[in-house]
């Protein structure tokens, strides 16, 4: 007779709920909105923060070492990869002075049970064009500084952003990912010889991108039509009445404001998510600074 198996001890994650052995799935003792609601009263969340508190947000630069320049964002548990690869292209006919910057945001099944294998999903595809959107409203990058040779060369860079944990907003970790990742890049000298036509690339000199504008997304849930909690978890964004995601920049500008349906907001909420949002950005551009600080003398 073998020895008696250990018995596992029930798994509790909080106020209200009960957890069950042998690995059923954690089970509450009330419908989820009326337990956030007891939390919401008291001007808490289930994980202890604050309705205005973020989680705690790292960053890690220079993660790929193949690629030009890389990024990994922590945002409590939601972790986003950021890749940047360049190559060399033509310009477009109707822009000779301008590169390109192509953002794709990837959500794999890897990162969450609610995605699946395949084609991308809406909710990537939706990610992606807030990112284009970003890139395109803040000038992160002026794309004349990725012209080589008016009509003849210039740069294409392909920002790659991967989900590798999904616990809600996505969106604000993809925008700080992609943002570390362009301050991360390097690229190599490249002329064009006027005898061969050709160009010709040093690899031994790199220059910096030239990053003109820092924008940071902050992200708000709405709960009940009226309240504001930031930085929402993906069982938050479920429970949630609407979602809406504030875009500023060091000047304070606004450079994007996305809200894909949901309760309405007030001109005062509204103003209060800038408000906020402009605080978060210094707290964001004061980390990111940091970061790149310390790895310089390497």
């Amino acid at each position: 007779v073998g020895a008696p198996r250990p018995q596992r001890s029930p798994r509790r994650e909080g106020p209200g709920l009960l957890g069950p052995c042998c690995g059923a799935a954690p089970l509450r003792t009330v419908e989820p909105l009326e337990y956030y609601r007891r939390f919401l009263k008291e001007n808490c969340r289930p994980d202890g923060r604050e309705l205005g508190e973020f989680r705690a947000t790292t960053v890690n630069i220079g993660s790929i070492t193949t690629a030009d320049g890389s990024a990994l964002v922590k945002l409590g548990n939601t972790t986003v990869i950021c890749g940047v690869k360049a190559e060399l292209a033509a310009p477009a006919l109707d822009s000779a002075n301008k590169g390109y910057i192509v953002p794709n945001v990837e959500l794999p099944s890897l990162c969450s049970t609610r995605f699946r294998s395949g084609p991308p999903g809406e909710e990537a595809q939706a990610a992606s064009q807030f990112i284009a959107d970003v890139i395109e409203n803040s000038q992160i990058i002026a794309k004349e500084d990725l012209c080589i040779a008016d009509g003849k060369l210039a740069w294409v860079l392909y920002c790659d952003i991967i989900c590798l944990d999904y616990d809600g907003n996505i969106l604000d970790a993809s925008t700080f990912a992609l943002l570390a990742a362009l301050k991360n890049v390097q690229l190599p000298s490249v002329t064009i010889n006027e005898e061969t036509g050709l160009s010709e690339v040093n690899l031994k000199q790199k220059n910096p991108l030239v990053i003109r504008k820092h924008p940071v997304a902050t992200s708000f849930a709405i709960f009940d039509d009226t309240l504001l909690i930031v930085d929402p978890t993906a069982e938050e964004e479920d429970l949630a009445t609407g979602t809406v995601t504030v875009v500023t920049d060091e000047d304070d500008r606004l450079c994007s404001v996305h809200k894909p349906g949901g309760s309405p907001l007030t001109g005062a909420k509204l103003q209060d998510c800038i408000s906020r949002a402009i605080t978060r950005h210094k707290e964001v551009k004061k980390l990111i600074d940091k970061v790149i600080k310390s790895i310089k003398p390497k």
